[in-house]
């Protein structure tokens, strides 16, 4: 079975309640998908696009899966209704109630109407890349063959020039961490990365 990346993102109450509770009623509906192999810690970045709302919560949960990839992606929106998230309402770049994005689908590269995987903004995103770095560091991006590792190396660079310090920040989280069962995380600590372009 391949290993999937699914990255998870939070900025507003869900019918679950707060962001983090968001993260892990839907870290809980994955474990549905398939088995649950690892489970970043939490972070707390900087919106972009759109600024003014709440900082996000961010995460990536390896999942090993028997779903097709457009099997995966129906699930995956039908945890997102089931906590709230209305695609067709909203602005781009907004507040949402829970955004799931599949990142990486084993070694595979896809492109089809409405899914393309590797994610396409994958590589550009401190958001994504710093949790997923996280519990997946030797992950490549088939596209380009580098490591998620490389892939944040170079954002990260970019956003020390912008002098972005708080843009990705490894947060606590009970709930999260109650819930991750045996599932492994990676190694915690503090992580700084510069965050671009939208969460979504």
């Amino acid at each position: 079975m391949p290993i999937a990346y699914i990255g998870l993102g939070a900025n507003i109450p869900s019918p679950a309640g707060e962001p983090e509770a968001t993260m892990a009623a839907a870290a809980k509906r994955l474990a549905k998908l398939g088995r649950v192999r690892k489970r970043s810690s939490l972070y707390s970045t900087a919106p972009v696009g759109f600024t003014d709302q709440p900082r996000f919560l961010n995460a990536v949960v390896a999942l090993k899966t028997t779903l097709a990839p457009r099997a995966l992606l129906e699930a995956l929106l039908e945890i997102e209704r089931t906590l709230g998230r209305d695609r067709t309402a909203g602005q781009a770049n907004g507040p949402r109630t829970l955004d799931l994005d599949i990142l990486l689908y084993g070694d595979l590269v896809l492109r089809e109407h409405g899914l393309e995987i590797p994610h396409p903004r994958m590589a550009e995103r401190a958001f994504v890349l710093a949790p997923l770095n996280e519990i997946a560091p030797q992950a490549r991006d088939p596209r380009s063959g580098e490591t998620v590792g490389q892939l944040l190396e170079r954002v990260n660079r970019a956003g020390a020039s912008k002098d972005e310090p708080d843009a990705v920040v490894h947060v606590e989280s009970e709930p999260w961490r109650a819930g991750a069962g045996h599932a492994g995380s990676g190694a915690r600590g503090d992580v700084r990365a510069s965050a671009d372009r939208d969460h979504g």
